[in-house]
């Protein structure tokens, strides 16, 4: 059989040492083709040698671990390497994914690695149940989001953040869309999700999160495809298969 190619992205240098050590005992059946030191960087890596298993921490620059698993989950198996409680502990067990728990420990990691081993021939699994799962157990520290500031001109406007229809990633900003107002902040939509209220505000794409309060109709545009009309607002967000599970029941 031949060996399972890997990908390991964490922004810490010892951790990814460590990874690279514990792997060497297994180089027989796994080998490592890439190193990443944060999120963006493991997807321009995996686009230009894609790879059978992703190992990647969670918390990351510039892209979390959850925003490239939720990009690449399926074509590859992913594994979490986190150093969070059992809120997230919790999540990973009732999906398809599997974690380390840090610090990664050579017996933990064989376990790990047989399973890969004995499911090599199985296709990934959604792991878009997973990742909404994870998102909304993880303790927050801080009270959800309650204004939104923008920069426009030369005035900075406030509104609250119940106010909002969607948010959407542009470029290098994030659209926010009201029934007033359609503006950019710097803020990332990473960041954001962050802080809102995940019972109000949804992400249904890598690129958009909505207020649910705001749904209007949910429309079926074939097997696993939808997209939503929002009310106080004519444009249609796509929902990406991803994420398609959260109206499966609707």
């Amino acid at each position: 059989m031949k060996k399972l190619r890997c990908l390991i992205a964490d922004d810490e240098p010892l951790m990814r040492e460590r990874m690279t050590d514990l792997m060497a005992e297994h180089d027989d059946d796994f080998e490592i083709v890439s190193i990443a030191t944060n999120g963006e960087e493991a997807l321009t890596m995996f686009h230009a040698k894609p790879v059978d298993v992703c190992f990647l921490d969670i918390k990351m620059p510039v892209k979390s671990g959850l925003d490239v698993a939720a990009e690449i989950s399926d074509r590859a198996k992913i594994v979490f390497c986190t150093a969070y409680d059992q809120f997230a502990i919790t999540a990973f067990e009732r999906g398809a994914l599997d974690y380390l728990l840090k610090p990664i420990e050579q017996e933990r990691l064989t376990l790990t690695l047989n399973r890969l081993l004995g499911d090599v021939d199985t296709p990934p699994e959604d792991v878009g149940a997973v990742l909404h799962l994870i998102g909304n157990q993880t303790p927050s520290t801080q009270p959800p989001l309650k204004w939104i500031k923008a920069l426009v001109g030369q005035d900075v406007k406030m509104f609250p953040v119940d106010d909002v229809i969607f948010f959407q990633s542009d470029t290098k900003y994030t659209r926010v869309v009201t029934e007033k107002e359609d503006v950019l902040i710097r803020t990332s939509l990473r960041d954001l999700l962050d802080g809102l209220n995940r019972d109000v505000f949804w992400q249904v794409h890598r690129n958009a999160i909505v207020n649910v309060n705001r749904i209007a109709t949910i429309k079926r545009d074939g097997i696993e495809k939808h997209s939503l009309l929002l009310r106080g607002h004519g444009e249609r967000i796509a929902v990406s298969r991803h994420f398609a599970h959260l109206f499966k029941q609707m």
